[in-house]
């Protein structure tokens, strides 16, 4: 998956919408189901930028005989488009949810999914069924896995007696190691990863972004620390930067410009098919004693919304295809682009992700995988991500700066608590 869209909801561990208006025509309607004799419904889906995708959602659209189900394909800043039109009675019966479903949900807007969901909830990816729960009930179903490894050139390492980097500070002497005129030792993003890292290194750490108390989960030296380790991956020059394309795709590492490179599954068949078995997956290195590796996933949800008038029919709908029809399910997740599975069942049965890299990147999600929890909103995320990118890039002292990322999010807790 090489286009911006599916990978926005990793960028920087999850959530950041693309900036764009509310254009008219992102509203058109662009599929319609065959097979139903009972009352329309409309579905919406964001923009896929994988080929293909777009005719595979008609055609299970149109397999559906209990209703006519009407596609719409919504280019542009999608979030934004949902979070207005479930304000109306012309928004979607059944629609994609990614970053604003707190507020849908605290807002009334979506409907409880436990009963449709729970005869198989144990079969889900349990990191990315999380963040779709709100007092113990399921407001979305996750549709596919997307996630984020770290790719190294195995001759690289080789030739410079590096080994695959455990902890995170064999990462920051290994990229050093690994640099010289011609190739960096590793490539985080053209920013230095302010942009794409999130919460991994405070997960390395042994913290998280909000933890099971609700509370402020990385308010602890050993957040600093890591940070810190970040910052110097950048002050010693081991980091790529610039490169003609950023960290979504593998451009940077295939071209030998870096020696390893943080991106995502999505890349994984096309650095394959160039490098061969030259090439090994792992999860981002854990740091200090209580520390463990950290893998970041999401998954968009398929949600139905509470303004509906055919919610029956709705979530008829859309249990029959992201609980029932587990072929259209696997379908989705390989057939276009490269994405694991929602379901574990389904992750196990899949040929493509049975062996190699692939399989490695499979379990490093079922064992190291997270996702920015439910309570993690916007203000937030753009707090954590603008410290930093002031620590990374600027030096500024990682203790103050989290410091003031915690006030903020604890503010903001308190404020989305009350409600």
């Amino acid at each position: 998956m090489a286009e911006i869209d599916r990978r926005r909801l990793l960028a920087a561990g999850g959530g950041v919408a693309l900036a764009a208006g509310l254009a008219a025509a992102c509203g058109s309607n662009t599929g319609r189901g065959g097979g139903g004799s009972g009352p329309g419904i409309s579905q919406w889906y964001h923009q896929y930028g994988e080929p293909g995708t777009q005719q595979a959602v008609k055609r299970y659209a149109a397999a559906y005989t209990k209703a006519d189900v009407s596609v719409q394909w919504r280019p542009g800043d999608y979030d934004r488009q949902t979070a207005a039109a479930l304000l109306t009675d012309s928004g979607p019966d059944v629609f994609e949810v990614n970053g604003p479903l707190l507020d849908q949900i605290q807002g009334g807007q979506v409907v409880d999914l436990t009963a449709e969901i729970e005869p198989v909830k144990d079969d889900f990816h349990q990191a990315v069924l999380a963040p779709k729960i709100w007092q113990d009930k399921i407001w979305g179903i996750p549709q596919a896995v997307d996630m984020q490894v770290l790719y190294y050139r195995k001759s690289l390492l080789k030739k410079a007696g590096v080994q695959p980097p455990r902890t995170l500070d064999e990462l920051v002497d290994g990229a050093k190691k690994l640099s010289d005129k011609q190739t960096k030792g590793l490539f985080l993003g053209n920013d230095g990863g302010a942009g794409v890292l999130g919460g991994t290194p405070l997960f390395a750490a042994g913290l998280s972004l909000i933890g099971a108390d609700g509370k402020v989960g990385f308010d602890d030296p050993a957040a600093a620390r890591a940070l810190g380790k970040i910052r110097q991956l950048y002050a010693d020059k081991s980091l790529l930067l610039g490169a003609p394309t950023d960290w979504s795709d593998p451009a940077a590492f295939l071209q030998g410009l870096t020696a390893m490179q943080w991106s995502g599954l999505w890349a994984l068949p096309q650095i394959k098919k160039a490098l061969g078995d030259d090439f090994g997956v792992l999860p981002f290195p854990k740091d200090g004693s209580g520390g463990k590796p950290s893998v970041p996933v999401g998954a968009y949800g398929s949600a139905v919304s509470a303004r509906s008038k055919r919610t029956a029919e709705a979530k008829a709908f859309a249990t029959w295809l992201w609980v029932d029809r587990t072929d259209f399910q696997q379908d989705f997740a390989l057939s276009y682009g490269f994405h694991i599975p929602a379901r574990i069942s389904l992750a196990k049965k899949a040929r493509q992700l049975r062996s190699g890299p692939a399989a490695d990147a499979v379990r490093f999600a079922t064992e190291h995988g997270y996702a920015e929890p439910l309570l993690w909103t916007t203000p937030d995320r753009t707090a954590y991500q603008d410290a930093l990118s002031r620590i990374i890039k600027g030096g500024a002292n990682p203790e103050s700066e989290l410091k003031a990322v915690v006030r903020k999010v604890e503010a903001d807790l308190r404020r989305v608590k009350k409600k």
